[in-house]
């Protein structure tokens, strides 16, 4: 079987957000997520957390996270606390341990640290300008597919000097998918 320690990157992306961010809450996590994912498949081919991501109304949201932020898995739990800040959705992540890098490339280091100066001062709602561009990937999946529809990674490819090409992130999602069945861990 394939090891990807994919669970252990993201209770560590979480806790990095958590502790060189202000103002982070579940909605400004969604969004930082979100940008570090498609930054390094657009790069790679290849997602950090293997988060799947969903167009909702209001920007793109990795439902299965989402919904554990509501009742944390023992590792989460012991890695985070999220407090509310008030009777509606507010909501502060706090992290309770360091962040332990040795899971990561040095590559999706460097986006964490790029994602976290960049919106280290924003409140989720600034943040939304960013998520909802047009020609972004949740923008084409809410137009063209409509709402709750998953958002397919390929869309973060374009014709920048620091993007993949279609074909080449193509082979590589599905080498990995390959890969994954092969090894029983799809």
């Amino acid at each position: 079987m394939i090891i990807t320690h994919k669970r252990e990157k993201l209770v560590n992306a979480i806790i990095y957000f958590a502790k060189n961010t202000k103002f982070c809450g579940k909605i400004k996590l969604m969004k930082l997520l979100y940008f570090l994912d498609f930054r390094h498949f657009k790069e790679t081919g290849k997602s950090v957390t293997e988060l799947e991501y969903y167009a909702w109304e209001r920007g793109p949201v990795p439902k299965d996270l989402f919904q554990e932020l509501e009742d944390l898995k023992p590792d989460l739990k012991a890695a985070i606390n999220v407090i509310r800040l008030d009777k509606t959705t507010l909501q502060q992540i706090v992290s309770k341990r360091d962040f332990d890098d040795k899971y990561f490339s040095n590559r999706e280091k460097r986006l964490l640290e790029e994602i976290a100066y960049v919106f280290e001062n924003a409140k989720a709602e600034e943040m939304v300008e960013v998520t909802h561009l047009e020609n972004e990937p949740w923008h084409r999946t809410l137009t063209k597919e409509g709402q709750w529809h998953k958002i397919d990674y390929l869309l973060a490819i374009d014709n920048k000097a620091d993007s993949l090409s279609y074909e080449e992130a193509q082979e590589r999602k599905e080498e990995i998918e390959e890969t994954r069945r092969a090894l029983g861990s799809a």
